[in-house]
């Protein structure tokens, strides 16, 4: 089965000057996504609708919660829940994304997490919960699939057989080498976020990489009008990814070897945007795209395998639950989202907000 590329189908648009040395920004006017949405998956009226996992401290998602014992909050106030379903097992209508990330990675490191991802699709006799579709990201951009497929078996082959090619741009290429590998992954994300807004249902996506680099304040100027520009395409994102049903989990293969300070400098841009100011390039970084979808961050473990599967873990029980958004006093209002769960020790999981807009507008 042959791959395909989607790497023209870029999350932002062109390259933008921001400033110098330049940061590469790019337009989700590209894909459309300034004017219209995902046809499958847009929701009704002025709903938000939630993926929620529950779990308790330690172990996997719990099934068999009531509504009744769901909280839903919108910036700390109560919303009524206007529609509950527990979900899970393999009849969920849950798709899989699995990407082997080349560019943010050395070359040994990309080696293992290659034998580790063919393992983790071999086993069980190769038997998945779910379709998966797996994608490779080079130099080159986003290659996938045509297809996704439950035989594991199957798709290690059709990795094993996979040729990555030479890389030009390494990870130690400092600042210019960084901006690029950045503008790559986005590209990338857009073109994930363009195909699979379009299918129904939840989408995972399993991104094995550290991330692409947190490009911060102290690399770079913005003037206000950059400020604003960041702004908008950062509630854009996060609009098109709650749209699409897309959520993202970061697992990183080089784990215990990455450092405690560098593999928790994500967390630094987990919170929510609520105006132009606030604003840094490490927003979209890979780590903090994950916390804000309701997935999770996995950076001190080197087992691949486990990670993987503690990731396909969050499809066997969830809840998908929806409320009425709220209406903006102006475009992009950022909303948190808090869910609780009426049970000692239960924590719930999910979008971690979205961005609201004035009356007559979607959310």
């Amino acid at each position: 089965m042959s791959w395909f590329s989607i790497e023209g189908i870029m999350l932002f648009g062109s390259r933008v000057t921001l400033f110098l040395p330049s940061l590469v920004l790019l337009s989700l006017a590209a894909t459309g996504f300034g004017q219209q949405t995902p046809t499958a998956s847009v929701t009704p009226g002025n709903r938000i609708y939630l993926d929620v996992v529950v779990t308790p401290q330690t172990g996997g998602p719990v099934a068999g919660l009531q509504q009744q014992e769901f909280t839903v909050l919108d910036n700390k106030v109560a919303k009524p829940i206007l529609s509950f379903a527990p979900m899970g097992g393999s009849e969920a209508p849950v798709e899989v994304v699995l990407i082997v990330d080349a560019v943010n990675v050395g070359y040994e490191t990309v080696a293992y997490e290659r034998d580790k991802i063919e393992r983790f699709l071999a086993a069980d006799g190769g038997d998945l919960v779910h379709p998966v579709t797996l994608g490779v990201l080079t130099d080159k951009g986003l290659q996938l699939q045509p297809s996704s497929s439950r035989d594991g078996k199957a798709l290690k082959a059709q990795l094993d057989q996979y040729e990555m090619g030479l890389r030009t741009i390494r990870r130690s290429a400092g600042f210019y080498g960084a901006e690029e590998r950045m503008e790559i992954s986005l590209k990338a994300m857009g073109g994930l976020i363009s195909l699979e807004g379009k299918k129904p249902g939840r989408k995972m996506i399993l991104w094995v990489s550290p991330g692409w680099p947190l490009l911060s304040r102290e690399n770079m100027l913005l003037d206000g009008k950059q400020q604003g520009r960041l702004f908008g395409q950062i509630a854009m994102l996060s609009t098109a990814l709650r749209r699409s049903g897309i959520t993202i989990y970061s697992i990183d293969p080089i784990g215990t070897n990455e450092g405690l300070i560098r593999s928790d400098f994500y967390k630094n841009f987990v919170n929510g945007i609520t105006k132009p100011s606030q604003v840094e390039p490490g927003d979209l970084g890979l780590q903090v795209l994950a916390v804000q979808t309701g997935g999770f961050v996995m950076t001190t473990n080197n087992d691949i395998v486990a990670m993987l599967q503690s990731a396909m873990n969050d499809s066997k029980a969830y809840y998908e639950i929806s409320f009425e958004a709220a209406v903006g006093e102006h475009p992009d209002e950022y909303h948190k989202v808090e869910v609780q769960v009426d049970k000692p020790g239960m924590v719930a999981r999910t979008r971690t907000g979205y961005y609201a807009q004035p009356v007559h507008s979607e959310p």
